[in-house]
């Protein structure tokens, strides 16, 4: 059968009769039929709460409890759509992700209830899992069988939100015969069995976990594992409880991973593999000799609009190819013309950094499905190419990842940083995700993070923050002699300020919150050192040097950009 056109719901409903355990939380396990049993009642109890006429959306506020993948199969099974909310949301935002999804169930647990204190969720009906009253509700649907029969591939099964970071978070639509499509491709690339165990550590109200590590455990019928909230402490020790084969990272997990002590029985567990984005190659060579499994980077949103696979032959640094449907391009924004092919030394370092480097772009037909009510962010990911006096057409309807690649001769794609993690140095186009990599060599360093900060006249400066090893104090010659050191270290790359912290700042996702980072600057709680011009070596910022600064920026008419 043509997987596309397959829905969540039959994988769910095909679970029915299945006695394996399936489920794993804290000890507990459940199996399969139990899941699919359960998700039958929840469905059957959503269909009577929703009102007639309204969309049929629930949101779910939830840490990774047995009740989270038990509604996003209810909700398969009934045609309705999730709403992963993020509890690390507050207040008016907290509210207006759930009205703006138009929710008109909540579920969540009694943990959370504070965050809904004072909001206004007019016609939100609220269910807390772990009460009695939910029970009791639960009760009269017990004996339901899972029905796939409500919904089809074009129905809406999730509205997840983007991280915000350029305003407020847009939900990108996922039907379910995108997610069903995923899974299963992610079965056949990964050969996921059904005896494999998929530990689901990261938020499963973002996409990583939900489509990278439940949809292919339910493709497959392997068992799923959760963990409430990613520890790193507590990771290897569930993986060898659950007999966890699989998991899925993003952001700096695998660099807290790294950073807990190390022991010799460490590489003693059944992991063969782990798959997501942004380790670096450093830190998967060490993971992968440190735990015994391969840890492979991939490429994809939760917009669904650009794939990247992995294929033999990739080379060391590289994502891989335009996954087969894709006509993926690395395009200058400014010109919307293709980049030359990157250009490399022999050592590996990239020499043409300033013109490779682009915006990837699809230019055949994405699988993007669109933003919940928000036809603006719908034209700025679909748009065509400015034709210029040598194009004979330009596409009308390209996708815009809002990503930063540059692709070698063969055409296989490098991860270069987010959009609006390019800088700007002496008229340099540079990409932080570059920097990054040659600051992680730095052996106290447990996690970087490298961005923009303006310059008082014109363009940025390079900031970055380290993150450094427990026990390990910062130590300027030693830096300053490491950056000398480094081959690929261009000449406007070392950083120009540097913030030092005890742990780096991440989101709800695990990924380095730049935008808070960004936001402070210079001016920030912790320590901060700084390498004025034309001095070789860094020194501590002080307040008379920071006021200076600040000075430089007001006479050029620029202080106002220090807090951007």
């Amino acid at each position: 059968m043509d997987s596309s056109r397959r829905t969540v719901g039959e994988l769910v409903q095909e679970r029915w009769g299945d006695h394996r355990p399936g489920l794993w939380f804290e000890g507990r396990a459940i199996s399969h039929h139990q899941v699919a049993a359960g998700a039958a009642a929840r469905a059957a109890l959503l269909n009577e709460l929703l009102p007639p006429g309204a969309e049929p959306h629930v949101g779910v506020l939830l840490d990774n409890t047995p009740e989270y993948p038990l509604w996003l199969s209810a909700a398969a099974l009934s045609g309705a759509a999730v709403a992963g909310i993020n509890p690390t949301r507050r207040g008016p935002e907290l509210a207006r992700d759930i009205r703006h999804t138009e929710c008109r169930v909540l579920i969540t647990e009694r943990a959370h209830l504070p965050l809904l204190d004072g909001l206004e969720l007019p016609g939100v009906r609220v269910l807390v899992t772990d009460t009695d009253a939910y029970a009791d509700l639960l009760k009269p649907y017990e004996g339901a069988k899972p029905d796939a029969g409500g919904a089809g591939p074009d129905s809406r099964f999730l509205l997840l939100f983007t991280s915000g970071s350029t305003g407020a978070p847009k939900a990108a639509i996922c039907t379910q015969g995108r997610i069903a499509a995923a899974g299963l491709s992610l079965v056949d690339h990964f050969g996921v069995r059904a005896d494999d165990t998929h530990y689901i550590c990261m938020p499963m109200f973002h996409g990583n976990a939900v489509i990278a590590d439940w949809a292919p455990a339910l493709a497959a019928g392997a068992g799923i594992a959760l963990r409430r909230r990613f520890s790193a402490s507590g990771f290897l020790p569930d993986v060898r409880a659950c007999g966890a084969t699989y998991f899925t990272y993003v952001g700096r997990a695998v660099q807290y991973l790294l950073a807990t002590p190390a022991r010799p029985d460490d590489r003693d567990n059944p992991l063969r593999r782990g798959f997501g984005t942004e380790a670096g190659a450093v830190d998967a060579a060490a993971f992968e000799k440190r735990f015994g499994a391969r840890l492979i980077e991939g490429y994809g949103s939760s917009e669904g609009g650009a794939a990247i696979q992995r294929t033999p032959g990739t080379p060391a640094g590289a994502i891989g190819r335009a996954a087969p449907a894709d006509d993926l391009a690395v395009i200058d924004p400014g010109t919307r013309r293709e980049c030359p092919p990157a250009v490399f030394a022999e050592d590996g370092r990239l020499l043409n950094g300033a013109e490779s480097i682009g915006e990837l772009v699809n230019r055949g037909a994405s699988p993007f499905e669109g933003y919940w009510r928000n036809p603006d962010a719908d034209a700025a990911r679909r748009r065509g190419a400015s034709p210029g006096p040598d194009d004979a057409e330009a596409g009308e309807d390209w996708y815009w990842t809002g990503d930063l690649f540059y692709r070698d001769a063969d055409g296989f794609l490098y991860f270069a940083g987010r959009s609006d993690d390019r800088l700007r140095v002496d008229s340099e186009n540079l990409a932080a995700a570059m920097i990054e990599n040659i600051l992680a060599r730095y052996e106290d360093a447990a996690a970087v993070a490298v961005y923009a900060v303006p310059d008082p006249v014109a363009g940025d400066q390079v900031m970055a923050t380290l993150a450094l090893k427990e026990g390990a104090r910062f130590d300027p010659l030693s830096f300053a002699g490491f950056l000398r050191a480094q081959p690929d270290l261009g000449t406007k790359m070392a950083p120009r300020f540097l913030r030092i912290v005890e742990r780096m700042p991440v989101t709800a996702t695990n990924k380095i919150h730049r935008v808070g980072l960004r936001r402070e600057g210079f001016r920030c709680p912790d320590p901060v050192w700084w390498r004025p011009p034309g001095e070789p070596v860094y020194r501590t910022l002080l307040a008379a040097d920071t006021d200076g600064l600040v000075a430089q920026y007001r006479a050029h008419g620029r202080e106002e950009l220090l807090t951007r």
